[in-house]
């Protein structure tokens, strides 16, 4: 198998994600300094555990929304998992929430001959709508500098409210509320615009964007290429389950515990139907990005289950690939295209997304 990986039964997050792409072995995902210290012990279950990617449910965090009170990203993101089965690749876990009752059947998958990680959460026994998503973190201090693309942007939007205090020692330099048409001209809070294709940048801060995509109608992607281990990472998903994503830019910018200036060089590539982190009440409420026509929440019914697919996946990089332009799907999988031409044949089950 040439993927291996595990999940925490707490927050059921994905921990030691190992891709073997030729000769070398990469590990794309970050794991937040203090996992696995003693001074973890005291913090909330989704920061003790921050790592890799795990599914949110809500995504994000705000007040409570008719007497639902969730915790930071959800039950999902914080209570402990069941594994039901782990062999041959495939692990099976469930989650009977009781904020608002259901039951979430995690399913992940690598498959033989393959760099690629399918996973699908099955929601069943919900009422109501919510917002929900993936909170994939990728690691830049151990992987080198990345070069950073998406599908075409529709709507791009800074964070449009206060994402750090000054106050608490937390800093922002993108300015509040920007929209923009392109990730590599970004509005500063200071003036100027800034560069998003490229990370580690703007060290000592945090900066939170929210991206939907204008060529996706039943595929929609996002890669980082990190030249230095000559691997490309890629995001797949369907605008139908995950209508937005949003980019956390974790750069040294939060100086209180747990952060204390050390979590740097994570990049968050959050694959949401949600609006932005702000929680259940602010995306099931009127928001400008509803109003554009962009899906907030995903209306769950006891009567049905709701499959929400994502696959995550690395592909080695020939001589002269530089940022990633275009995936397009192919007979066997999808074609990663770089600005200048060059091409990877990536074999991967798109049909799993649709």
């Amino acid at each position: 198998m040439s993927v291996a990986f595990d999940i925490t039964r707490v927050g059921g997050q994905l921990r030691q994600v190992k891709f073997r792409i030729g000769r070398q072995t990469v590990e794309p995902f970050s794991t937040a300094p203090w996992c696995d210290q003693p001074e973890a012990r005291k913090l909330i279950p989704l920061l003790r555990e921050l790592r890799g990617d795990f599914f949110c449910a809500p995504f994000g965090a705000g007040p409570a929304w008719r007497g639902e009170a969730h915790p930071p990203h959800g039950e999902p993101a914080n209570a402990t998992w069941k594994v039901k089965a782990s062999a041959g690749g495939r692990l099976v876990a469930t989650l009977q929430t009781r904020i608002r009752p259901g039951r979430i059947t995690k399913v992940i998958e690598a498959r033989e001959g393959e760099t690629n990680l399918y996973q699908a959460h099955l929601l069943e026994g919900f009422q109501g709508r919510m917002c929900l998503g993936h909170h994939a973190m990728l690691d830049f201090k151990r992987n080198g500098p990345g070069l950073i693309s998406t599908s075409r942007l529709r709507l791009a939007q800074v964070l449009p409210a206060p994402f750090e205090d000054p106050a608490q020692g937390g800093y922002c330099s993108l300015k509040q509320g920007a929209w923009f048409r392109r990730l590599d001209r970004v509005p500063m809070a200071n003036g100027g615009m800034t560069d998003l294709t490229r990370f580690p940048a703007r060290e000592g801060f945090e900066d939170l964007v929210m991206l939907q995509h204008q060529d996706a109608d039943d595929f929609a992607w996002a890669a980082v290429v990190f030249p230095a281990r000559k691997f490309v990472w890629f995001s797949l998903k369907n605008p139908a389950h995950l209508a937005s994503t949003v980019m956390w830019h974790s750069n040294g910018g939060r100086n209180y515990p747990p952060w204390s200036g050390r979590h740097r060089g994570v990049l968050g590539i959050e694959d949401v139907t949600a609006y932005f982190h702000l929680g259940l009440a602010a995306s099931l409420a009127d928001n400008p990005w509803r109003a554009k026509g962009v899906p907030t929440s995903v209306a769950l019914s006891r009567s049905r289950c709701t499959r929400i697919p994502y696959i995550m996946g690395v592909a080695p990089l020939p001589a002269g690939f530089g940022s990633v332009h275009r995936i397009q799907r192919t007979a066997t999988g999808i074609r990663l295209q770089s600005a200048g031409g060059a091409c990877i044949d990536h074999a991967v089950d798109t049909a799993f997304i649709q």
